[in-house]
């Protein structure tokens, strides 16, 4: 098998309309990562908005299937893990950051990202899944009249990035992931604005010319992913 170079990413695929019901749906596949995201609109705004709220609303939900990761992992029936609420509210938050939310008035999307398989990466998977699937949903609801003005400002994408064995690498997969001395989850709009930066030293401290770099060559693994966005 080919080795793939340091700032090079996984094979990546997008199938459209996976699933028959979703306004939106996406099966994204980074590497062995796979992750269905679909996205469902309700009319109506959240019970905690106000009357007078002009905005409507872009929320995520996120879950592991079982068998997802490479030991079987439990199903959060009725208590969600401090990692699935933390991975949840990135994807919302970096869906919300690219869309003007007045123009979809009394409108909430639920984004759902569900591993089916399991190779690192999985929110950064999510986030790229998810702006497919919105964006979907978005040109269907405009068709039918119920969105007169395209809400999306701009396409985000999402990948990770890290120190492994001393060398910065792009696009983690769970053995990656596993050793890193560094890990880092980039969300960027496609002008290059930053919408999540989160680096983290696994164990000694990186130096600020690392950070750089890593965040340089996420960038270009983002403009990527957004390069293939365009061909679907």
């Amino acid at each position: 098998m080919r080795t793939r170079k340091n700032d090079e990413l996984r094979e990546i695929k997008f199938t459209k309309d996976f699933t028959k019901h979703a306004l939106g749906s996406i099966l994204v596949e980074f590497g062995d990562t796979k992750v269905i995201t679909t996205a469902s609109v309700e009319e109506g705004r959240p019970k905690w908005m106000t009357q007078d709220d002009p905005r409507g609303w872009v929320t995520a939900e996120y879950s592991l299937l079982p068998s997802a990761p490479n030991t079987r992992c439990q199903r959060e029936r009725t208590k969600i893990s401090g990692r699935t609420q933390e991975i949840q509210r990135l994807i919302g938050r970096s869906l919300r950051a690219c869309v003007d939310l007045t123009k979809m008035p009394d409108l909430t999307i639920t984004i759902d990202a569900d591993v089916i398989q399991a190779d690192g990466g999985t929110r950064t998977a999510s986030i790229c899944g998810g702006f497919l699937a919105l964006k979907d949903a978005i040109n269907k609801l405009t068709a039918q009249g119920k969105i007169t003005e395209n809400p999306i400002i701009e396409p985000i994408a999402a990948i990770s990035a890290g120190i492994v064995d001393g060398e910065i690498k792009l696009d983690l997969n769970y053995e990656e992931d596993s050793s890193a001395q560094v890990d880092a989850n980039i969300v960027l709009t496609k002008s290059g604005k930053i919408i999540e930066f989160q680096t983290t030293a696994e164990g000694e401290p990186f130096r600020q010319e690392q950070m750089n770099e890593i965040f340089n060559v996420a960038k270009k693994g983002i403009n990527e992913i957004i390069e293939k966005y365009e061909k679907i």
